[in-house]
């Protein structure tokens, strides 16, 4: 008679949310502090909604599991915190692309809008002030089409500042992995 030795393994679960085009990178990324996919999640209609997202370009959830016993536990949750940090910092590094550009020109907008009100109020008046509303015009419309403009040149130049900072935290992220895959393979 033979007897077979079962060994009830626990894990720990992890649920990402992320950008589709993110999505090889984290399973990578995860994958050396410890994680893999959660098989049980991995059927065929996950994978038809997973590739659904990617052609939407729409977030996308993954699914982890990690055996509880892993050697070096602590150590690897500290890299994989220090992960996560790194890649929030990339997401608001990124939104700051276009934010300040995006509030200025907004305000540029909204002072030519202010210089359009005034115009018509003067054309309207009894007896109308022609030249008052010429005067007020001309700085309206450069304030509609200067936004265009200024965003464009801010973004641009924000840009250039930005992603060598971007690029930095990648490679941050990228030792943080190496150290976690160190640390899982260790024998």
């Amino acid at each position: 008679m033979e007897t077979k030795e079962t060994t009830f393994l626990t894990f720990d679960y992890k649920e990402v949310e992320t950008e589709a085009e993110q999505v090889s990178f984290l399973i990578d990324a995860y994958g050396s502090f410890g994680w893999k996919l959660d098989e049980n999640l991995l059927g065929q209609d996950y994978e038809s909604q997973y590739a659904k997202r990617i052609v939407k370009g729409g977030d996308v959830k993954l699914y982890f599991k990690r055996d509880r016993k892993i050697i070096n536990k602590a150590e690897l949750t500290r890299l994989q915190r220090n992960f996560e940090a790194c890649r929030e910092e990339i997401k608001e590094l990124e939104q700051s692309k276009s934010s300040g550009a995006s509030a200025c020109a907004l305000t540029v907008g909204i002072i030519g809008t202010a210089f359009m009100a005034g115009s018509v109020f003067a054309v309207t008046a009894s007896p109308p002030q022609i030249l008052l509303c010429i005067l007020l015009a001309v700085p309206a419309f450069v304030g509609w089409i200067m936004p265009y403009f200024l965003y464009k040149k801010m973004k641009a130049d924000r840009v250039k500042k930005i992603v060598p900072m971007i690029e930095a935290k990648y490679e941050e992220m990228y030792v943080l992995c190496e150290k976690g895959s160190k640390l899982c393979f260790e024998y």
